[in-house]
């Protein structure tokens, strides 16, 4: 049988409030027979002969796990253990509010989907303090709009003017047979859960504990949620005209879309963009081909700048990916549909080819760099053949920044603080692009502060269900400190 006793030895790393109330002799939880300490807790096993604490070692282990607590928020100041409590008190609200919105589709096409969860954020946000509005799109773009919440500063404010970023709509449109929520014991299968309307309740919930302890008072806040993450509408610049404006008055963006399965997050997104690659040469029979007169058609044009690409444009952050290509006598390529048609015949040199890619590359430099590399390459063409390529910018680069390395290193300490280890910095290339690549051409960014899940954008997404509450925490006390922290 175990029995548990407690000394001295522990209760110089355990928080003052528990030596307190504990015996003058305590210092380790120890079961007779053998001795072990866990420096994190003070928490050890120790031969008896020591004043005990509990006969019962229930009682022990409870006082052991109290240890544990403390040291994890031992260095949390004492409205940011106010404000942990707040978010934890309201767990389950906010997994309701979660399963309120999951069940509402709001595919991207679905615009009164997408309005409808609009509206439940909306009333919490302006439950919150907030002034919201709708930012419309034009009705040809069949987009629902943006939510913008906003609150001014105080003109004695000092911290950082904070963007915070997420998204409404999902990859499931309305026809979707992908069940609505199904809770599968500690994970929650649904759609959007992960992505990202989990993150959307942490976001909310985080400004909550801090509204609740008057941490936003006179902070400058602007939320903007997008209706059109998923397919972003046409044209671009339109689209995310909201955005690129809520971003110049702000310095800081934080997005909530999900991060890393270690807690890692993302000051570096790479860019993503496309091009085209249209190739013409002479038609002729293929009996003629390689020579003078009839040169080498356009599938070896295409094949040659293809394979330059591949010998001479690899670098670390870039890639350039030939998606589709069509060749042959005829062509044709629709963008709409994403699909192409070819005719031809194996006597016959083919006079078109069409390649469409994408491109994506860490900073600005990076990328003018490399279009110009892939510009001189095509250049270079085989007789009786030429080519062109075009370049369409989507999503622009997030590059790193002493902004950005700011926001990691704080973000990284309120999570050690607050008991769930430290954040670190993601690989650009683990990550595709999101909305907060809008906001960096003018202010630092950090994304990855949602909701851990796994399975996004297929039938099996889902969602851990205590990430919540383990990232609203992390993100309230990151947030607060942003708040009360002079920038930059």
């Amino acid at each position: 049988m175990i029995r548990f006793r407690i000394t001295r030895r522990a209760l110089a790393s355990a928080p003052a409030r528990f030596a307190a109330a504990a015996p003058s002799r305590a210092a380790a939880i120890v079961p007779s027979g053998g001795a072990a300490v866990a420096p994190s807790t003070g928490c050890a096993i120790a031969p008896p002969g020591v004043a005990p604490l509990a006969r019962s070692g229930i009682a022990a282990l409870a006082l052991c796990a109290l240890f544990a607590a403390g040291a994890a928020r031992a260095e949390l100041s004492d409205v940011e253990r106010r404000i942990v409590d707040a978010v934890r008190a309201r767990t389950p609200h906010a997994l309701e509010l979660l399963e309120r919105t999951v069940r509402i589709n709001s595919g991207t096409l679905n615009v009164a989907g997408v309005r409808e969860v609009g509206a439940v954020y909306r009333s919490e946000l302006e439950a919150l303090g907030f002034s919201v509005r709708w930012a419309d799109m034009p009705p040809e773009m069949n987009r629902a709009g943006h939510l913008v919440a906003t609150r001014a500063a105080d003109p004695a404010y000092k911290g950082p003017r904070l963007l915070l970023l997420g998204h409404m709509d999902t990859v499931f449109e309305k026809a979707s047979p992908v069940a609505a929520w199904e809770r599968r014991g500690e994970r929650v299968r649904g759609q959007g859960v992960s992505d990202m309307k989990g993150g959307n309740v942490i976001l909310l919930e985080g400004l909550r504990a801090l509204h609740a302890f008057g941490q936003l008072d006179g902070a400058a806040v602007t939320v903007l949620l997008t209706g059109d993450e998923e397919r972003v509408g046409s044209p671009l610049e339109r689209a995310r005209a909201a955005l690129v404006e809520a971003a110049k008055a702000s310095d800081a963006a934080l997005s909530f879309e999900g991060g890393g399965p270690r807690g890692e997050a993302s000051i570096t997104r790479r860019s993503s963009g496309s091009w085209t690659l249209t190739v013409k040469a002479k038609p002729g029979h293929s009996a003629g081909i390689f020579s003078p007169q009839s040169g080498y058609g356009a599938v070896f044009e295409a094949a040659r700048i293809l394979n330059a690409f591949r010998e001479q444009l690899i670098e670390p952050n870039v890639t350039f990916n030939p998606g589709v290509v069509v060749g042959g006598t005829q062509v044709d390529y629709s963008d709409a549909t994403a699909a192409g048609n070819a005719f031809g015949k194996t006597n016959v040199i083919a006079k078109d080819f069409v390649v469409r890619g994408d491109l994506r590359y860490l900073t600005p430099e990076q990328g003018e760099r490399t279009k110009q590399k892939m510009r001189d390459i095509v250049a270079a063409s085989l007789p009786g053949a030429s080519a062109t390529i075009a370049f369409r910018d989507g999503y622009p680069p997030m590059p790193p920044s002493d902004g950005g390395r700011k926001l990691i290193a704080t973000l990284s300490q309120a999570s050690q603080d607050a008991g769930f280890g430290p954040a670190e910095a993601m690989d650009p290339a683990r990550r595709g692009a999101g909305d907060v690549q809008f906001a960096a051409p003018y202010i630092a960014g950090i994304d990855g502060l949602g909701a851990r899940g796994s399975g996004s954008h297929t039938d099996d997404e889902d969602l851990e269900i205590a990430s919540i509450e383990r990232n609203a925490i992390r993100a309230a006390i990151f947030m607060q400190r942003l708040i009360h922290s002079p920038w930059p």
